[in-house]
């Protein structure tokens, strides 16, 4: 039988970057944390955390993490309907991609975190990472863009969104005087969020009929910005169809590729677990994005 205190105190020095800011959340000394991180792994025989900095949890720590934080969902959804939450909150860890957090992800949660004492510990990462943090244990859902359900579990479709390459008339004049042709492509300053990003790429490859070799990648990691840095006229990138709006609107962008679309089809994955909390949340959520992404079958 797995002592709680020990894991609450394992799950803290991994989700506070540390055994001191574990202890100072638990209200502990650094040396009783540590003490129950070692009693923890003498129970469980074998190695759970590496002391690294930030400390990091082993495959086998991963693996007590995600019981761990299953179990604790459960027991505060039960304490909530027993009345028993003095905290008067719920905590919910989510992983969430840039763009989603930029534009729908809020708006479609409003009326839901205005009704329910709901906290929300977001992590962000491409959507084809966020999945990772589902899979570690590390958050009880995630916006993501795979539609076969994680092992254990559940998925919902949210819908989808769509990217166009956009950029400046001055940017076009300059660096697509001939068209998009491959020289052009290759040389002209594109926009990239971060080096796990190849829409552009994928999408240049797609109207080019060959993948080209970007020489000029100007790094942004941050979804708010990627528009006015687009609008500056000093590179072009690829932005969702609202992002774009206002802009298009008075005609300071342009889309580079008529006819060329890179479309990210976005489902929830979420713990298939009993309980409520979750279950509502996952509601909410999912009602909310159909009403404000596209749908297609």
């Amino acid at each position: 039988m797995l002592d709680y205190k020990l894991l609450e105190a394992f799950a803290a020095v991994v989700g506070e970057g540390g055994f001191e800011k574990g202890a100072r959340v638990l209200h502990l000394t650094q040396g009783a944390v540590s003490q129950r991180v070692k009693l923890l792994e003498e129970q469980a025989g074998c190695v759970l955390l590496v002391r690294s900095s930030p400390p990091r949890p082993t495959v086998a720590g991963q693996a007590m993490l995600k019981h761990f934080r299953q179990v604790r969902r459960l027991e505060e959804d039960l304490s909530a309907g027993l009345g028993q939450n003095e905290a008067g909150f719920d905590t919910l860890p989510v992983g969430v991609n840039a763009d989603s957090l930029a534009t729908w992800f809020f708006p479609a949660l409003d009326g839901y975190l205005d009704a329910e004492p709901v906290l929300l510990d977001l992590s962000v990462d491409d959507q084809a990472e966020t999945l990772k943090l589902l899979k570690a244990g590390d958050v009880l859902g995630c916006v993501a863009d795979r539609a076969e359900p994680v092992q254990g579990c559940r998925v919902e479709y949210l819908g989808d969104m769509d990217y166009r390459l956009y950029a400046t008339p001055s940017y076009k004049t300059k660096w697509y005087k001939n068209g998009a042709v491959l020289e052009s492509v290759e040389n002209a300053p594109v926009l990239v969020f971060n080096r796990k990003d190849v829409m552009h790429e994928v999408l240049l490859g797609e109207a080019l009929g060959q993948r080209p070799n970007l020489r000029s990648p100007f790094y942004l990691p941050s979804a708010e910005q990627f528009a006015p840095a687009v609008a500056s006229g000093r590179v072009a990138g690829m932005l969702l169809d609202q992002q774009a709006a206002p802009y298009l609107e008075h005609d300071e962008i342009v889309d580079l590729l008529p006819g060329h679309v890179f479309t990210v089809r976005l489902h929830w994955q979420c713990w298939n677990l009993e309980s409520a909390r979750l279950a509502s949340f996952t509601d909410a959520l999912v009602q909310g994005a159909r009403r404000l992404l596209i749908q297609r079958p």
